[in-house]
């Protein structure tokens, strides 16, 4: 028979995000591409960090992380949200959002389970679904506003349908779910008695007038939602990995043993200083965030425009959409490089964020810069007119 691979390589290839980085990289470009935020790490979170390894948390943590920076994550979730979380049984930390996601897939599906997921969709998503051997199932928002219904829902649930997961603020489109359509997929989520796997890491990116609204605080919805976030976004600490899982109890025992099976912890002294982080900076800090980077999106979204490159403008999160059906290529990869090898500026494929063809004429960048790069970015694209 000889040496192969395992059936379930395929399922985690390189993805169009990094080959994208690489290509920049390649040509000493400006990275739009990776959502990497290049902005300061706000001062406590990094002297929370630097204390903790100088007083010896620098060993193995609790399976479900450090309690001090589970009741961080307990008081921010009540602030925020409402929703009462007890630290000591319904948080999980793990290895970036990524690494509770994937816990919670392997502790919640079975092989050949079906999870709606909506399109585009955060490749991720897809890419560890199947890592769980469970089945994606693509439901398209329509365009102009990324918009569904309820008949879009039950064309799609079969009974082998054991989820939904729902991104918002989304990666790519930059969708903010509104509370009529969380009440949608609540009602259906309890119709069908689904688990919601939500990805809030984008929480706090939030722009003109719009708000954010955690699923697991609606109205009977805490005992099967997954509550998925982190702090690599909102403190810029893309690289520290420290995500975490919300649930209830029956749920989070079985996440955090796969977390301790395959992280064991999320390193010790960085879970410290994002504790601190979270204790110490109050409300004003995530309101200026939302100022700060709406401020980047309209000046970004304004300079797409001008290079003929219509955005679709986002509602939240730090991604923007963009046509790009006018520049020469037949593929989102041909246009991306085009774009890449013109101005210096990457971006990624609008495919690498649907399943069918539908994403050819997009692609993705992020605006998460520091205001100079962003500016020479803009500039940059001016190139292409």
């Amino acid at each position: 028979m000889g040496l192969t691979l395992s059936d379930r390589h395929g399922c985690v290839l390189q993805s169009e995000i990094r080959n994208m980085s690489i290509e920049c990289r390649r040509v000493g470009g400006i990275n739009l591409a990776q959502g990497v935020c290049d902005t300061p790490v706000p001062d406590v979170v990094l002297q929370g960090a630097a204390e903790a390894i100088s007083q010896g948390v620098n060993t193995y943590t609790h399976y479900a992380g450090l309690m001090q920076l589970r009741e961080a994550i307990s008081l921010k979730q009540q602030r925020f949200s409402g929703l009462t979380v007890d630290p000591e049984c319904e948080v999980i930390v793990s290895a970036g959002a990524t690494g509770a996601l994937y816990c919670a897939f392997q502790a919640l599906l079975n092989p050949g389970d079906e999870v709606i997921v909506f399109e585009p969709f955060y490749g991720y998503h897809i890419s560890t679904l199947q890592a769980a051997e469970a089945v994606p199932v693509y439901l398209p928002l329509n365009l102009p506003d990324w918009t569904f219904s309820l008949h879009d829902l039950e064309r799609i649930v079969t009974p082998r349908t054991r989820a939904i997961i729902v991104n918002t603020p989304a990666n790519p489109s930059g969708k903010v779910f509104s509370r009529e359509e969380l009440d949608l997929v609540a009602a259906f989520a309890e119709r069908y008695d689904l688990f919601v796997f939500t990805d809030e890491i984008y929480e706090h990116f939030i722009y003109g007038g719009h708000t954010h609204c955690s699923f697991a605080a609606l109205p009977g919805m805490k005992e099967r939602t997954i509550t998925i976030s982190g702090s690599s976004k909102t403190f810029s600490v893309t690289g520290w990995r420290i995500g975490y899982a919300i649930c209830d109890a029956r749920w989070a025992r079985s996440i955090g043993y796969f977390n301790d099976l395959v992280y064991v912890c999320a390193p010790a002294p960085l879970q410290a200083g994002v504790a601190k982080g979270m204790l110490e900076l109050g409300e004003e800090y995530y309101r200026h965030l939302a100022v700060e980077y709406e401020a980047k999106r309209n000046r970004f979204c304004e300079a797409l425009s001008r290079a003929s490159l219509s955005p679709h403008i986002p509602d939240g999160a730090y991604y923007v959409l963009a046509d790009v059906s006018a520049l020469p290529g037949s593929t989102g990869k041909e246009r991306a490089m085009h774009i890449l090898k013109k101005t210096g500026v990457a971006s990624v494929p609008g495919g690498a964020f649907y399943h069918d063809e539908r994403g050819e004429s997009l692609v993705r960048f992020c605006f998460a810069k520091e205001d100079a790069v962003l500016d020479e970015a803009c500039q940059r694209l001016q190139l292409l007119v």
